[in-house]
């Protein structure tokens, strides 16, 4: 005879059963982008697809479809591992044994929508939580994990693979090219990428179609690799044996959530670099959450005291500076290193500023620019304050003796941003912020590991006693993400500050990545010297190799002195990054002034006009900046299709005129193009005609440029 408790028992789980199975139906019912049932998730925006098999009690978790909607796609195989990750070194990935918990519906701020579905492990020791989220017209799934401690004792996270797809064999494998480092370098065959590698695209050319993956993780913990140790295309973060490996210690009962990464699938693309130049741009600029798409006014022309001074700076300098640069219609006056008594205590030199300096960025601001500083953000003397009071605040070495991360330098000690410095440096720049005025902030130097060092020896920290780390390999995730925190706390301060992420913080050469983007405007990405046309390429050829996957006013490309001879080459090629100049503004004539003023106010017009620092696109025919070829960019504003700017650049090339034609224009509006400070316009045409046909650009010297003014009507 059945006992009756069981059997109610038996009838409440049968009733929570199927309330479950229909409040998971309705909620899908309400999803316009994702729908599921007990075996299958579906989503969809209209544009991708990706079908994903659900275990149920117990089975794998693996992508069974994931292609554009319209169109064949040839890529996947029928069963990708969707995931894979280590737990105290043993594997974990969708091919084993999950058990499914439960979904839901997931969202984020800027129009993202989808699911997250948590799984139980088989052997009851990890949860691990998948979130997807599409977003309107694009074809774009990006995805995240949260993988959770259900044992007793603190576990070590490490190779997480936040996507894991399987490709089709030959074909896809021996005919695509691979375009990382910003999507801008080919390549075939197996490629394992680096910190360069914030976006990879994957594009085989007789199918016309492939995939991109763009990393969010932060510096040289992103980890993306393309059929490198098997047929799979891996994002997430660093492995266990990479030279900076990523690691996360989870306490019982605790979670880790990764980094995000973006895939999209295309088809129909003769050329890798449209969809950089369109679904890329696009999803970057509205739904990724970068601060440039948040700042509401951005700089335009941007001077700092860097060269040729370095820290030879004083009060009279940079007040004869300031009024020179306001004469050439500067925008942002920077000063850089050289202001302060010690690294570490950020205290003015009261030899150099007598009077401190507030009355040195009033003088700034009275000139109708806006006072920017360089600041160390993870530096210090060791006979600094601060170092002697808290040692302890900084990075120890393998012996566990005191390091400078940044360089062979005694003389200087690296913070550990898993102790209490980030507040006191917090304090040092909001103090700096909001009693100076500051609008532009310049954070330098080494924070996890340097651009100029070489190997792994000296990274990170390996201090037993920091809060903020367990270890030295886990410090390197740490400190990045101790660092963003800070960038956030002060804009949550003042919202309007721009802040200049230097590549030397970022820990690579040239280094910049969707990570720093959310939580920085800018990152000061190079150190070029000299007068001369090699100058103005290698300032090109920057701009091209990271944009369009990453946005241009973001690329801060010093440095260009203000009088070289030949100045104007410099304004015309920094126009497609965020223009920059240093040297000696004094050293210039009144009319030479006026020239470079005239350049300033057309650049604030375009920005006014068409907020020329939120786009660029590639040039059409016109390739990557090298001598003996022209090249040119333009920044047209594909969402009001009011128009923009053009450069076009002849770099020692045989012919001196080119047929240009200007894309992404609206098709039907008649738009008049003219080149700066002329009065007759070169063409006035529909964007379908600008497209199509063009007008031609005639450049006599062999180096030289145009910018153009395009306006519609």
């Amino acid at each position: 005879m059945t006992n009756p408790r069981i059997m109610r028992a038996k009838i409440a789980t049968v009733v929570l059963f199927f309330s479950a199975i229909f409040s998971i139906n309705v909620l899908a019912q309400d999803d316009n982008y994702a729908k599921w049932d007990d075996r299958e998730l579906s989503l969809t925006n209209g544009l991708v697809s990706r079908t994903i098999h659900l275990p149920g009690s117990a089975g794998s978790f693996y992508t069974t479809s994931y292609k554009p909607v319209q169109g064949d796609f040839k890529y996947f195989e029928k069963k990708s591992q969707e995931f894979q990750f280590e737990i105290n070194n043993k594997a974990y990935s969708g091919d084993g044994l999950w058990s499914l918990k439960n979904i839901r519906k997931a969202t984020d701020e800027r129009a993202g929508q989808g699911v997250s579905v948590t799984l139980l492990s088989g052997d009851q020791l990890v949860e691990v939580t998948l979130t997807y989220l599409l977003y309107p017209s694009l074809p774009v799934i990006r995805k995240n994990l949260t993988v959770k401690n259900l044992s007793a004792k603190p576990v070590q996270l490490e190779s997480v693979d936040v996507e894991k797809l399987t490709v089709t064999p030959y074909y896809a494998t021996t005919f695509s090219w691979i375009c990382h480092d910003y999507g801008r370098r080919r390549s075939i065959g197996p490629y394992d990428g680096n910190m360069q590698d914030a976006l990879v695209t994957v594009h085989n050319s007789d199918w016309q179609q492939g995939i991109v993956i763009g990393n969010e993780a932060s510096g040289v913990v992103k980890h993306t690799s393309v059929f490198w140790d098997e047929r799979v295309i891996l994002s997430g973060l660093t492995h266990k044996d990479a030279r900076y490996p990523f690691r996360k210690h989870i306490a019982p009962g605790a979670s880790f959530t990764t980094p995000q990464v973006f895939t999209m699938v295309y088809n129909n693309h003769k050329d890798p670099d449209e969809i950089l130049n369109t679904a890329v741009a696009d999803f970057v600029r509205k739904h990724m959450g970068i601060r440039l798409s948040e700042l509401k006014q951005k700089p335009t022309f941007v001077y700092n005291t860097w060269v040729p001074f370095r820290k030879e700076i004083n009060e009279k300098l940079v007040m004869e500076l300031a009024k020179a640069a306001a004469d050439a219609g500067m925008k942002e006056f920077v000063i850089d290193d050289g202001w302060a008594d010690n690294y570490g205590d950020w205290i003015i030199d009261k030899k150099k500023f007598p009077n401190g300096l507030k009355p040195v960025f009033d003088y700034i601001k009275s000139l109708g620019m806006k006072p920017g500083l360089w600041v160390s953000v993870g530096s210090a003397s060791p006979e600094s304050k601060v170092y002697k009071a808290h040692p302890e605040w900084f990075v120890l070495d393998e012996k566990q003796q005191p390091a400078n991360l940044h360089e062979d330098d005694k003389n200087m000690r690296t913070a550990c941003f898993g102790t209490p410095w980030r507040g006191y440096i917090k304090d040092v720049l909001l103090k700096l912020a909001l009693e100076y005025g500051l609008e532009y902030l310049k954070l330098d130097f080494t924070v996890v590991t340097s651009t100029y060092r070489f190997g792994n020896k000296v990274t990170g920290c390996y201090a037993t006693g920091h809060k903020g780390h367990k270890d030295h390999h886990e410090s390197l995730y740490a400190n990045y993400e101790e660092v963003w925190a800070l960038f956030d706390e002060l804009h949550a301060a003042k919202p309007s500050l721009f802040i200049d992420c230097t590549f030397e913080t970022m820990g690579g050469l040239q280094l910049i990545d969707y990570a720093m983007l959310k939580h920085a405007e800018g990152d000061w990405l190079s150190n070029f010297y000299g007068p001369g046309t090699q100058v103005d390429l290698r300032v090109r050829n920057m701009a091209w190799w990271r944009s369009p996957a990453i946005p241009a006013t973001a690329l801060v490309i010093g440095n260009p002195e203000m009088q070289d001879e030949g100045w104007a080459l410099h304004v015309k090629s920094l126009v497609g990054a965020l223009p920059i100049m240093l040297g000696d503004p004094r050293k210039l004539s009144g009319k030479t002034l006026e020239e470079y003023r005239g350049y300033a106010d057309w650049l604030q017009r375009m920005e006014n006009s068409h907020q020329i620092m939120t786009y660029r696109q590639d040039l059409a025919g016109f390739g990557e900046p090298k001598e003996g070829t022209w090249d040119g960019f333009q920044r047209i504003n594909t969402e009001t299709g009011s128009g923009g700017t053009v450069g076009v650049f002849r770099q020692g090339g045989t012919d001196n005129e080119r047929q240009v034609t200007i894309q992404y224009l609206d098709r039907e509006k008649i738009y008049t193009v003219k080149e700066i400070f002329a009065s007759e316009p070169i063409i006035s045409a529909t964007g379908r005609e600008l497209s199509a046909t063009g007008f031609k650009v005639r450049i006599e010297k062999a180096y030289d440029g145009k910018l153009l003014e395009v306006k519609a009507e």
